[in-house]
């Protein structure tokens, strides 16, 4: 179902804007679609048609989004396998302090060489209707107040219908536009489209190493872009929405975290609208890579913070579950024993 399709019906059973304006917002809220109706005036009852409608309807909005599994973490996050209408699954993550972060693609295209997500390969999109429907499905279980697209696929190949969320989100949805985050690897498309929106999210770059060649290697299939025109448009944008640019920077021990990466962390971002998001990798026992040490850590941050980037230590939400993005549907894609319908095994 898309959103154009659920508003539409609703016309055709008579419904006027003022009710599919109702209707939607008591969905975007994770609230029974008939909520607000009582002691309105006559008119802005709901017709009877509609009325008699709304199991069918909401029944059809719920299965856009099923809660497969949710999986407490000790940090107080928890993850959520998420199932789509055709059996495909997502993930989403509610974060402590009321904060959401969804998935905008079933699979990623980028194929970052430390993410469980890239391994599969993009399989599909999700429409406006599913990115939403990850944060009514968590509205149900608590308070969202801020959501961030960082889970599974990046929104710029993506990008109509994550706007389209986003403006959802902002405006009925009753999101403020600073706490809406869309995070990208890099891809000039969002620096044009952004500016451009009702609604103008905060932006998170992923940025992970100050050199232009490692991040190819790290990031094989990402917009050929060099760290210093990233953070340029990141400043651009910043400056446009007056908003610092989070810079995303996975910790890989040996691979980014040397003296030479953090004084070119200087070099990119010391007097940027910016903040340093240094995230230690989700370590599992077999993996290629690992995190830095915690002693190294602390040294990165007082050394950044020292020096006038401010920096911030962003622990992946659910480690202790081993919940890295991708991991919870991974399993699950094991556990079944099969291959999902319409997933590839080469990739893309």
């Amino acid at each position: 179902m898309h959103i154009h399709d659920f508003q539409q019906q609703l016309a055709a059973l008579g419904g006027k804007p003022q009710h599919i304006g109702r209707i939607m917002r008591a969905w975007l809220q994770g609230k029974p679609l008939d909520s607000g109706t009582r002691h309105q005036k006559t008119e802005n009852f709901l017709p009877l048609a509609v009325r008699n409608a709304l199991p069918q309807l909401t029944a059809e909005l719920n299965a856009l989004a099923r809660l497969n599994a949710e999986h407490p973490a000790a940090d107080g996050s928890a993850r959520l396998l998420v199932e789509l209408a055709d059996k495909q699954m997502v993930e989403s993550v509610l974060l402590p302090r009321d904060g959401l972060c969804v998935s905008s693609q079933v699979g990623c295209a980028v194929g970052c060489v430390f993410c469980m997500t890239g391994k599969s390969g993009l399989l599909r999109q999700l429409s406006t209707a599913e990115i939403v429907a990850q944060v009514t499905l968590a509205r149900r279980i608590r308070p969202v107040k801020k959501v961030v697209f960082m889970g599974m696929g990046e929104p710029a190949h993506n990008l109509d219908n994550v706007l389209d969320a986003i403006d959802l989100l902002g405006t009925e949805g009753g999101i403020g536009q600073r706490n809406l985050v869309f995070s990208s690897v890099g891809d000039p498309r969002v620096f044009e489209r952004l500016p451009q929106q009702r609604i103008k999210p905060a932006l998170a770059l992923s940025l992970h190493t100050s050199d232009g060649e490692l991040r190819q290697q790290l990031l094989p299939r990402a917009p050929r872009i060099d760290p210093e025109e990233l953070v340029e448009l990141g400043e651009t944008y910043a400056r446009q929405i007056d908003y610092p640019i989070q810079y995303q920077w996975t910790l890989l021990k040996g691979i980014n975290d040397s003296q030479a990466e953090m004084d070119g962390i200087l070099r990119l971002l010391k007097g940027k609208y910016a903040i340093m998001n240094l995230i230690p990798y989700n370590s599992l026992q077999d993996d290629e890579f690992q995190r830095p040490d915690g002693e190294r850590i602390v040294q990165m941050v007082r050394y950044l913070h020292s020096r006038g980037v401010l920096t911030k230590v962003r622990n992946s939400a659910g480690q202790d579950i081993d919940g890295g993005c991708g991991q919870l549907r991974a399993r699950a894609v094991e556990i079944r024993g099969r291959r999902l319908p319409g997933e590839r095994t080469d990739g893309v």
